[in-house]
């Protein structure tokens, strides 16, 4: 059996063509790949945003005279720490880069006593920091979402 002698030349213009058609195929379909939506993280505006919210959120919490009970008897380093894990929760629940590292819900609001007519409150507290942000509708709904998942853990009392 004979095999078939392409000139140089024909097999390189061969092997170009060849190389152009897969090139071009990849392109077709790396433009056809969508690309993924942003997270709630990156549409809310990353940590150094959900830093700012987090401190005023913490600040509504300790000064509202319902809930401040809650926050009382917590040395400086304590509310450095309580501040930087709702931080991470915050980050990590909203598809960030953060990684939270405390105890869980129900270990750490356990023997508070924190009733619904709390909870509702600091929902409230939580709606007026995301609007005094500007958080846009939709943004502000699934944070909520995200948080409302917490409250089997953080409700003890109606």
């Amino acid at each position: 059996m004979n095999p078939i002698r392409m000139p140089r030349s024909a097999l390189t213009l061969t092997l170009t063509a060849a190389l152009l058609c897969i090139g071009g195929a990849l392109q077709l379909a790396a433009a056809q790949t969508p690309t993924p939506a942003p997270s709630l993280y990156q549409r809310v505006g990353g940590y150094d945003a959900l830093a700012a919210v987090t401190d005023d959120f913490i600040g509504r919490l300790v000064t509202d005279s319902s809930l401040s009970r809650f926050f009382g008897g917590h040395s400086k380093d304590s509310q450095g720490r309580i501040r930087q894990l709702v931080l991470d929760q915050l980050c990590a629940v909203t598809g960030g880069p953060c990684v939270y590292i405390g105890r869980d819900m129900k270990t750490t609001h356990a023997g508070l006593g924190i009733t619904q007519a709390n909870w509702d409150q600091s929902v409230q507290l939580l709606v007026a920091t995301l609007n005094k942000f500007k958080v846009p509708q939709k943004e502000q709904q699934e944070v909520l979402a995200a948080v409302s998942t917490l409250k089997g853990d953080i409700v003890e009392r109606p």
